[in-house]
């Protein structure tokens, strides 16, 4: 244990704040998609939507916050849809780039396609959007992870693979 205090159930406004820069994400993530065309959105949707359900399935079910208020509610939402699974799922597991790789595609997916768009029209708006886009997911996650979420994480203090991998030297 590193001495810090860490949450039994996170604040409720720590949730709602964590919870914003997620949905802040994928909204302007959709309207980018959306500019290329209405076709794509709904994939792009679909895509969020896995990966929630995947996170919630996976992760959350074997989370010591699982049923509690983790610092993005997630282990109450698990609670409701899953059953409790072994915690040593989830500390054991491994985490790699190639594991990342669908999460990662949720704002490089419509960063590229706005990018795209911006070369063939430009518009401030999709510039605005894609700038948006490429801060809440470098500085604004590292934010809500940095100070928010991981810091005050009993599951970091237990074993989590995330800050093994982030933080390995």
């Amino acid at each position: 244990m590193s001495g810090l205090r860490t949450y039994e159930d996170y604040p409720r406004h720590t949730v709602g704040f964590c919870n914003a820069f997620s949905v802040a994400t994928y909204v302007i993530g959709a309207f980018v998609v959306s500019e290329i065309g209405s076709i794509w959105l709904l994939p792009y949707l679909l895509l969020i939507v896995g990966l929630e359900i995947r996170l919630l399935r996976t992760s959350c079910t074997s989370c010591y916050y699982f049923g509690k208020w983790c610092a993005f509610g997630r282990g109450k939402i698990s609670a409701l849809l899953f059953k409790r699974r072994d915690v040593r799922l989830f500390t054991d597991r491994k985490i790699d780039w190639k594991g990342l790789l669908p999460d990662l595609m949720v704002p490089l997916i419509p960063v590229v396609a706005g990018i795209v768009l911006l070369v063939l029209d430009f518009h401030w708006l999709i510039l605005t959007a894609v700038i948006s886009l490429s801060l809440l997911a470098t500085a604004g996650s590292g934010f809500v992870r940095g100070s928010l979420a991981c810091k005050m994480c009993r599951q970091r203090e237990i074993g989590c693979p995330a800050q093994r991998f982030f933080t390995r030297k």
